[in-house]
């Protein structure tokens, strides 16, 4: 009995130290994050509490508990010490006003508790960081967002702002009105005072309207505010004729993306929440690490251009979101069940000396309670694997949306092109009132020419389609291949020759027969023939290679160019869809050798390269018939010197530029810098009777344009070494031709490409295809445009200082006033030490002053001496000798004789028509 008992202590005591040993401390280890909630918006509580709480369970060691004040600030006040009461580890606030919160964060400071401001600032910087986006930004984005859909039209604007003593409100407004006051067709006529909610500006709209009805945008500081504003003008009938800019661009049914695509809202700027980002600079000062004092989040415009791809992100994240809470709620649901399992082992524990018949029960429950822990982590790792997948799917959605992006503005580049001389040869004709046989001839040749182009295009993306849907069915039959191939090299000859370039056909058998597809063959040997004559420089060399291998079933066809080569990085993806090298500056569709490629395929066949000082492309076919069993082969006689569709027309514009008689040397001179010659070709002649039209490809752009000083400037922007953004930017940079206005004609037609060109400099930006009425009305229009502003400066010249306008040209004629002013009395300042202060030629500075005033230097300098001398004669006693030196005449004669001319007296007589000067004292 006694050993039994013994024995039942010592499983007792065993079972004791085990469980003991097993079960989990009932103090939880980790650290409390305290969040003060108060903004007023719903949707943006909801999705910055949702954002952080999903944050916060990625990471096990973290507690996070809001406490809500709806929009009270003393509730938040009250919170916000609860929580320092708390001693929470980290504390993080969203203010609803700067001034009153203050205060209670520099006391949680002082406790030791490292604070985080998010979303809202409060005054001074005594707080751990700040996690929000730029509203400065954000107010400016609005402001640049209007701006570019007003181009030069005149606008009014009225502001709606969010809460006052808000830091949002304050920095929204203030970045907008840094944009919008230095516009001059822009006007900010009024402002309402919100607080967030849509029915705050109901009151203080309606008023504004009451007064006016030329309103045309309203931007306001929030989009629950802009749907207010809709309606208030909806009421008035005038919601059709403003557009109302938003911000937040929170994702849902009533949210900022929602009411862009549903065209309530033109365009709202996104302002993310920041909730998970807090969490993590949380966790990053729990760990001790160095965090940023000020952690500025990205915001963007979202239009009618992006809102559908800005839509469709969200509701990927939304969704993965959701799969990521219910992955959480599983997880609960069985920390849940481990928790109880984890209580019945310690209450079996306890009454383990009772019933030891149950302690095995409890051994068995432990087993299960780790079994479901090593499930739990199991499924922790699949999230984060999961996840981890989700990322590097968006960044690869990403690349090849750009990709993509890249080849259809290339492609609409490609298409729009020849469309514009298509049309504009058309319009032409169509207006011609005589019979000129030559005209004639070139505008059809250009119709043909391209309409040919657009068709190869066209084929080209029917057999991209083709290869995707894999509908293609080969018809091989038998070939020579040599005198295939000589019947499509001879198209190249010609264009080779007037490039300069030596092409050389080699065949050691001329009696090799292949089975093969013509069409697709000949688009082949054609994409590697172009490509050849495309990318090689004059006075280079094209050879072509046919050789039997030492495999006695394959031939090889070399086609080897001395251009520029292809990049050793990009030489394994030269044949994929879309791709084209980085040093390609003459960008096309993207599909040549991809077509090239899949069509040697399906003829059993490959495509290899090399390229080292230039490009040798190999094209490897197989003899026989064995490879195409599955297809139906043709017996019929090979091919011989039977030409197939010739294409060489369409691909390459006229190799010269045409010179036509043009206007007096006197006249205005246009410079048009185009690297396609058929379209410049046309441009010159229907220019030449009004302007002396000089050209350039675009590798000379800039040194043309200083040559020749131009009245205006024409640039595409697709062009060889430098883009029309980087010439344009350099023209307007440059003192020397920074007055001279730019045309910019291109085949893209979207905004950010719009506004780019207007920050480079551009005073027209016209889309392709054009209407050549339209380039010329736009020539005169900007010529006028410089008229009248050579009428401002030469009536106002005296006013440039004051005036609000701070363009580089206002500023070069503040400079040169000065410069003149403070040389006047010097007989001797000549044209030539005023073209050495300004670090410019004579003849630039001549041609300069010219464009812009209507006069030489010298008769600017001595305009500048006579104002001078009036002045002094109407405001000063000294007599006519004294003011003649001091104005830097060599002589009072000469002196009274320009001002005679200048103003129709002399000076005496000018003098004694006015009254008498008081003596000074």
């Amino acid at each position: 009995m006694k050993t039994i008992v013994k024995y039942v202590r010592s499983i007792s005591i065993l079972l004791i130290i085990l469980f003991s040993a097993c079960s989990p401390d009932e103090e939880r280890e980790g650290y409390l994050i305290g969040f003060s909630q108060a903004m007023t918006t719903d949707n943006w509580r909801k999705e910055m509490n949702r954002s952080m709480r999903i944050e916060t369970s990625l990471h096990p060691e973290l507690d996070l508990e809001v406490l809500d004040a709806a929009g009270n600030i003393q509730k938040q006040i009250e919170d916000i010490n609860l929580l320092i009461d708390k001693k929470v580890d980290v504390l993080i606030v969203s203010p609803i006003q700067s001034a009153p919160i203050t205060p209670i964060i520099e006391k949680a400071m002082s406790a030791g508790i490292p604070t985080i401001v998010i979303d809202r600032k409060i005054e001074g910087s005594n707080y751990t960081a700040y996690v929000g986006a730029n509203n400065v930004e954000v107010g400016g984005n609005a402001a640049k967002y209007i701006l570019s859909h007003a181009s030069h039209k005149k606008g009014n604007i009225i502001e709606i702002k969010g809460l006052a003593g808000s830091s949002p409100a304050y920095e929204r407004s203030l970045g907008f009105r840094n944009v919008i006051n230095k516009q001059t067709n822009l006007k900010i006529i009024g402002t309402v005072q919100g607080d967030w909610e849509k029915h705050s500006v109901e009151v203080g709209l309606k008023k504004i309207l009451d007064s006016t009805s030329n309103i045309n945008y309203i931007f306001t500081h929030n989009d629950r505010m802009a749907q207010g504003a809709l309606e208030v003008a909806r009421k008035k009938g005038l919601d059709d004729n403003i557009i109302f800019v938003g911000v937040d661009g929170l994702y849902g049914p009533s949210g900022g993306i929602q009411l862009v695509k549903d065209g309530i809202l033109s365009a709202t700027i996104l302002y993310p929440t920041g909730g998970s980002e807090a969490i993590r600079l949380a966790k990053n000062l729990l760990q001790n690490e160095v965090v940023e004092k000020n952690n500025i989040l990205k915001t963007v415009v979202i239009d009618s251009v992006n809102v559908d791809i800005m839509q469709n992100q969200f509701n990927k994240l939304n969704q993965q979101q959701t799969d990521i809470e219910e992955q959480q709620a599983i997880i609960r649901e069985q920390i849940t069940s481990y928790n109880t399992q984890n209580s019945l082992i310690q209450l079996m524990a306890f009454l383990l000396f009772l019933l030891l018949i149950l302690a095995l029960y409890s051994i068995y429950l432990l087993i299960r309670v780790k079994r479901g822990k090593r499930s739990l982590e199991i499924i922790n790792k699949k999230i984060v694997v999961q996840r981890n997948q989700i990322e590097n799917f968006a960044k690869q959605l990403k690349k090849t949306n750009e990709t993509k992006i890249n080849f259809f503005t290339a492609l609409s580049h490609e298409f729009k092109t020849p469309l514009t001389l298509i049309t504009s040869s058309v319009e032409s004709l169509s207006k011609a009132k005589d019979q000129d046989l030559d005209n004639y001839k070139y505008e059809t040749r250009l119709i043909m020419n391209n309409s040919k182009r657009l068709l190869r295009l066209i084929n080209e993306l029917l057999d991209f389609r083709k290869l995707e849907t894999r509908s293609f069915v080969i018809k091989p039959s038998r070939t020579n291949i040599y005198e295939f191939f000589k019947s499509i090299f001879h198209d190249f000859k010609t264009e080779a020759a007037i490039n300069s370039l030596d092409m050389d056909l080699k065949c050691t058998n001329k009696e090799l027969e292949l089975y093969i597809d013509r069409n697709m063959m000949d688009k082949v040997f054609f994409n590697l023939l172009s490509n050849a004559l495309k990318f090689t420089p004059k006075n280079g060399k094209i050879s072509v290679r046919i050789e039997e291998s030492s495999d006695p079933k394959k031939i090889n066809i070399y086609v080897k160019d001395s251009g520029i080569g292809i990049p050793s990085g990009e030489q394994e993806r030269i044949f994929d869809p879309y791709f084209q090298a980085t040093n390609n500056l003459k960008p096309g569709s993207g599909m040549g050798l991809y077509l090239t490629r899949e069509f040697v395929k399906l003829h059993g066949g490959t495509v290899s390269l090399r390229s080292k000082k230039g490009t040798e492309f190999c094209v490897s076919l197989l003899e026989g018939t064995e490879h195409l069993k599955d297809y139906i082969i043709s017996q019929d006689e090979p091919l011989k010197y039977e030409k197939l569709e010739t294409h060489i027309d369409s691909l390459y514009p006229q190799a010269v530029m045409k010179d036509l008689p043009g206007v007096l040397d006197n006249e205005l001179n246009i410079l048009l810098i185009e690297d396609n010659l058929d379209l410049a070709n046309l441009i010159q002649r229907n220019f030449h009777k009004e302007y002396n039209l000089h050209h350039s490809d675009g590798t000379d752009a800039i040194e043309k344009a200083l040559d020749i000083v131009p009245d205006a400037i024409i640039c595409d922007l697709n062009l060889p070494n430098k883009s029309g953004f980087e010439i344009c930017k350099e023209l307007k940079n440059d003192l020397r031709t920074s007055h001279i206005p730019v045309i910019i004609l291109t085949a893209l037609n979207d905004e950010e490409s719009r506004i780019k060109a207007l920050r480079s400099g551009a005073d027209f930006y016209i889309t392709k295809p054009f209407n050549l009425e339209v380039l010329k009305q736009s020539v005169v229009s900007v010529l006028y445009n410089r008229e009248k502003l050579r009428y401002y400066y030469t009536n106002r010249i005296n006013e440039i200082e004051d005036n609000k306008l701070n363009t580089s040209e206002q500023e070069f004629l503040k400079q040169l006033n000065e410069v003149i002013d403070k040389n006047l009395q010097d007989q001797n300042f000549s044209v030539e030490e005023l073209s050495n202060i300004f670090n410019i030629s004579r003849v630039h500075l001549y041609r300069k002053v010219k464009a812009m005033l209507g006069l030489t230097v010298n008769e600017y300098i001595n305009s500048q001496r006579l104002a001078k001398g009036k002045y002094l004669l109407e405001d000063t006693n000294l007599n006519v000798s004294e003011i003649a030196y001091s104005v830097g005449y060599s002589s009072p004669g000469y002196f009274s004789t320009s001002f005679k001319n200048k103003y129709g007296l002399t000076p005496k007589k000018f003098r004694d028509s006015k009254e008498p000067l008081k003596d000074s004292v």
